[in-house]
Parts: C-alpha cells; sequence; structure tokens
C-alpha cells in the first residue's frame, strides 16, 4: 500500500536541498537517508534520501542525484509516496493512516446520521474530512479531538461531537445587536 509521507517545496540553498511539508506522523521512519520513496508524478521518481536534516523548525532533504538549487527546484510540489505493508499499524493507538478512516461512517454522538468520509484534506493547521452526506451534499469536518470523538474501526464509524453550525446551517447566531433591534 502506497501513503503519501511529504510534499517537496521550494528549494533552500544552492546545494540541491528542499524543504519538504511533513506528511506523516513518523518523519524519522518515512524520510530516514536512504529511504527510497515514490513520486506523484511517478515520472519524477523514485527519489532516494541523501540527508536530511532540521533547519528553523522545517526538514529539510537532499536527493541522490540533485546537487544545485535548479534541479531541486524542478522538485516542487511532488508528493513523496513510501510503500508500507497495509497492516502495519502507526506506533500511537489515537494515530490512523488515512486508508483506515476512508469510508468511515460519521455519526454524532446521539446516534445521527451524518454521511460517509470520502476524502481526507492534510492542511497545515489541521486535518479535515471531506464526508459526503446521504443526499449526496459534502460537509468539513476537523479531524481535532474537540470534535471527532471516537474512531470505532471495528464498526467503522467515527462519532463526532460538532459544535453548532457545523453541520446544521440553520444553527442560531446570538447578537446583541438582536435584541438591541427587538427593544
Amino acid at each position: 500500500m502506497q501513503l503519501v509521507v511529504a510534499r517537496i517545496g521550494r528549494a533552500h540553498g544552492i546545494k540541491g536541498e528542499v524543504t519538504v511539508e511533513v506528511r506523516t506522523d513518523e518523519p524519522d521512519l518515512r524520510l530516514a537517508p536512504g529511504a527510497v520513496l515514490l513520486t506523484d508524478p511517478a515520472a519524477a521518481g523514485p527519489l532516494t534520501i541523501e540527508t536530511g536534516r532540521v533547519h528553523s523548525g522545517r526538514l529539510l532533504l537532499r536527493f541522490e542525484g540533485v546537487a544545485d538549487r535548479t534541479a531541486a527546484e524542478a522538485l516542487r510540489n511532488i508528493l513523496l509516496i513510501a510503500e508500507v505493508d497495509p497492516e502495519e499499524l502507526p506506533e500511537e493507538a489515537d494515530e490512523y493512516y488515512d486508508h483506515q478512516l476512508m469510508d468511515l461512517d460519521v455519526v454524532t454522538a446521539d446516534g445521527v446520521e451524518i454521511g460517509r468520509i470520502t476524502e481526507i484534506s492534510h492542511l497545515p493547521s489541521q486535518d479535515l474530512f471531506i464526508v459526503e452526506r446521504p443526499d449526496g451534499s459534502e460537509v468539513m469536518i476537523p479531524f481535532v479531538q474537540e470534535i471527532v470523538a471516537e474512531i470505532d474501526l471495528e464498526e467503522q464509524r467515527a462519532v463526532i461531537t460538532p459544535p453548532p453550525g457545523l453541520i446544521d446551517d440553520r444553527a442560531e447566531i446570538a447578537s446583541t445587536r438582536d435584541a438591541e433591534a427587538e427593544s
């Protein structure tokens, strides 16, 4: 099975290093020197990591055969993909691979069906579940502990406790102007 583990950013310096946007909770394992990664688009790879280091809080990688800034800049926006055993699970109990979460039924804590996870969007601030509702519309649910209360892989469901307005666009919004207008 293939997992996206990073996206290549801009070139750093003149010796072929690139910044990477890490998309794995296990960068020491997946992005270590010697790792051979597939790419999307496939024509750019495979790429073998020669060196890696952290600079100003950002991971920098250098790949074999990429020796200058021009070659590094040509790799910008390429996705790095690791080949992973489908039976392998993340180290932490509350971590999940995307393939484990895809197609889970999403329900509220009181059992109301919301829909099914069709996509997981990885944003810089948080991950989002893209959930297709029974009527065909989509809703985005932040994958944060305050909202996603439980992931039950055996039952194939994600239990959520959404704040007002996240699922139902008819949420009431209280405003002091409303109170002033009524008086």
